[in-house]
């Protein structure tokens, strides 16, 4: 034994050199991943000034305000549309493109009017009559009279035919209603497009629907903001009550984990007994029932499940499968009976941790905060990036001879330019929103990079939290005389630790994390994109590649987690304690298994429990069907509003809890397990963990 006590079972299963100063946390470390950290610190620079160039060019008021084709707001005081609040579309059906949704703008002129149009009009009627006058309030300010209606629809001067409309936030939108099941306009069904030809109404509406969905879902916010303002309290209240239920579901469990893990064994043993009792009833039922011994060979495929339910060949069926899985679970349960127990003294310890530690649980304030900022810090760049998109106004000509046809050109200059001198027959009309400088053309780049800059942080947050928490419960596990010899302020300590010495290997592991997401998104691109191919492989191939990328992405959370615990307890790289933690971990697969799955079901035992009653509460208490309290609620316009800003709410809270006691559970196991290989109960190497975890092994220290 004396040679032996210098070495323990490390990474591969080979003997490692014994560490007697080794007492928990190591305090004496250096910097780990030292490029990662630069890169993170290039990529953050980066990021910022890809956020003040969108903010340069970007304008999110065209998210909310009107605009003309020409970028100026409609109705805004000091501008030359002062006194014209409506924002009136040439031809609405173009609205129907799905351009609409991912630039903010129709891919039609716009001009701001007074009022909006109140009669069918088409411009070939109203030319050359008293009714041109009307008409000029929706065509370009400035158009002359002398021009044909050919040349003003070349030109784009004024819209081929206005219909009746209603102002819906201050812009235009046809007036549609419905008579007897019929779509009407006016008390129209159908449209002449000013061409020509008549379109039906239907045309309108799908163009009106893509124009108005940003409105209809302002008017839908502002009724829901309505809503918050009468009941925010009562919601903070329910928010309230889940965080006192939360914490009292962590500390019982310290007193109720063994007796709740063994009630659901006992449970799931008895109603298995149940279904192989209830298959055997039906079984003998049917005995001598006509049709009944009919095999299920014979009887073949049927759409309707219920007639195999006649048959005694299934109960039968039913009966062997349920008689199979009660069988494995008793084996299990004889065989795993003392990793069960080693699963329930660890839950029961973790409490005692965040007993001690109880400031972890404010942690997941301090990530909820930075991962709001990062949400907002992205969400802002792809509004400003979205938003940065110009009328772009093209050089048109009959004269197929002209050179300048399809160059750029502005169309408040354009009439005094030398343009339109060397082609007299040509005009600037508008042609589509966007942009043909280089900073137009990088926006679909600077949108993935903004994207996957949001998932670098937002992963070097939740990394940051994960190797703070470790550290600190870590500190608790090797405390040799526990509570007495933890350390002051573990969890400062830790976070002090990670962000000191760890900045590159946190970013590391979060790169990795955020390449597969973004490699994910991209997927999910192309996935949209091939629903109407027709092709069954590429459908197959994509399907495969989703489903691997999946995969990947929860193995490679698994891995981080270990990996940051195990750089907070021994300040290794990332590779490095990801190796290790890999190879402990899969040294104890089968206690790995029973923790995780017994962890699991507490966890979603508690989550159910916390977010149902307090979702129960609140659905009782704003349908007003307390009596105690009914005069107390607050009238609504929509009562789900409170109930599910409650429910999400508690299961946030209730996750953030579990967040941190699902950490401590499984930064303990890995000390514990660390433990095991590391020590041998001897006064050189004694045991670091509980009593409790020693009786169920039934060590001591000597």
């Amino acid at each position: 034994m004396g040679d032996e006590r210098l070495h323990y079972y490390g990474q591969h299963g080979t003997p490692q050199k014994y560490d007697p100063t080794f007492k928990g946390p190591i305090y004496n470390r250096g910097c780990t991943d030292v490029i990662c950290c630069v890169f993170l610190l290039l990529a953050i620079v980066g990021y910022v000034a890809v956020g003040m160039i969108a903010w340069t060019h970007g304008d999110p008021r065209k998210v909310i305000y009107p605009t003309d084709s020409r970028g100026e707001f409609c109705g805004q005081k000091g501008t030359k549309n002062a006194n014209k609040p409506y924002l009136f579309y040439f031809n609405i059906v173009k609205c129907a493109s799905p351009l609409v949704l991912l630039e903010f703008q129709c891919p039609t002129p716009q001009i701001c009017v007074e009022k909006c149009p109140d009669r069918f009009l088409t411009l070939l009627r109203a030319h050359k009559s008293p009714d041109l006058e009307y008409y000029k309030q929706f065509c370009v300010p400035g158009v002359q009279n002398t021009k044909g209606v050919t040349e003003m629809l070349r030109d784009g001067d004024c819209p081929a035919v206005i219909v009746p409309s209603t102002p819906l936030a201050r812009r235009c939108f046809p007036a549609i209603r419905t008579h007897k099941g019929v779509l009407m306009v006016g008390n129209e069904t159908t449209y002449e497009n000013g061409q020509g030809s008549w379109k039906n109404i239907t045309e309108l509406v799908e163009g009106a629907k893509k124009a108005n969905v940003v409105l209809e879902a302002r008017q839908l916010a502002m009724r829901i903001f309505e809503d918050y303002t009468v009941s925010w309290y009562w919601i903070v209240i329910g928010l309230v009550i889940a965080m006192v239920l939360s914490l009292l579901f962590i500390i019982l469990l310290r007193f109720l984990a063994g007796i709740m893990v063994w009630v659901m064994i006992v449970m799931v043993i008895l109603v298995l007994g149940y279904g192989i009792f209830h298959c055997y009833m039906e079984y003998a039922r049917l005995r001598g029932e006509a049709g009944s011994d009919i095999s299920l060979v014979d009887l073949g495929f049927q759409t309707d499940l219920r007639v195999y339910l006649h048959l005694r060949q299934t109960w039968m069926a039913f009966m062997i499968i349920l008689s199979i899985l009660e069988v494995i679970i008793i084996l299990l349960l004889i065989f795993l009976r003392k990793r069960i127990l080693i699963a329930i003294a660890l839950i029961k310890e973790a409490s005692r941790a965040v007993g001690y530690v109880m400031c972890s649980m404010l942690y997941p304030l301090v990530t909820f905060f930075l991962l709001c900022l990062c949400i907002a810090y992205w969400a802002s760049t792809a509004v400003f990036l979205s938003t940065s998109n110009e009328a772009v106004y093209k050089i048109l000509t009959a004269e197929s001879a002209c050179p300048l046809a399809g160059k750029t050109c502005n169309p408040e200059t354009f009439p005094s330019s030398n343009e339109s001198r060397l082609c007299p027959d040509a005009h600037c009309q508008f042609a589509f929103y966007g942009g043909e400088s280089g900073y137009h053309r990088a926006l679909l780049g600077l949108q993935i990079f903004n994207l996957f800059m949001f998932f670098w942080l937002a992963n070097f947050v939740l990394a940051l939290g994960q190797v703070t928490l470790a550290g600190a419960f870590a500190s608790y596990y090797w405390a040799f005389s526990k509570p007495d010899d933890l350390p002051a302020f573990p969890l400062f300590s830790s976070f002090g630790r990670a962000l000191r010495y760890h900045t590159g290997s946190l970013a590391f592991g979060s790169l990795i994390l955020a390449i597969v997401q973004i490699i994910r998104v991209i997927l999910e691109y192309l996935d949209q994109r091939l629903k109407a191919a027709k092709n069954k492989f590429a459908k197959f191939l994509m399907t495969c590649l989703k489903c691997c990328f999946w995969c990947l992405e929860k193995f490679i959370r698994f891995l981080n987690r270990n990996a940051y615990i195990m750089i907070a307890v021994y300040g290794t790289n990332f590779c490095t304690s990801a190796r290790n933690a890999f190879f402990l971990l899969m040294r104890n697969i089968i206690r790995v298994a029973v923790l995780d799955k017994v962890t699991d079901f507490l966890f979603l035992l508690g989550k159910l429990l916390i977010v149902g009653s307090v979702g129960i509460l609140a659905f009782f208490f704003f349908t007003h069907r307390i009596r105690i309290v009914q005069d107390t609620a607050p009238p609504l316009n929509y009562y789900w509003v409170p109930i599910l800003t409650v429910i999400v709410g508690s299961y946030l809270i209730a996750h953030g809890f579990f967040s941190v006691y699902g950490m401590c559970v499984d930064t303990l196991f890995l000390c514990f397990l660390e433990d095991l290989e590391r020590n041998d109960g001897s006064a050189e190497r004694p045991y670091f963990m509980s009593s409790n975890l020693k009786k169920v092994l039934n060590k001591t220290n000597k």
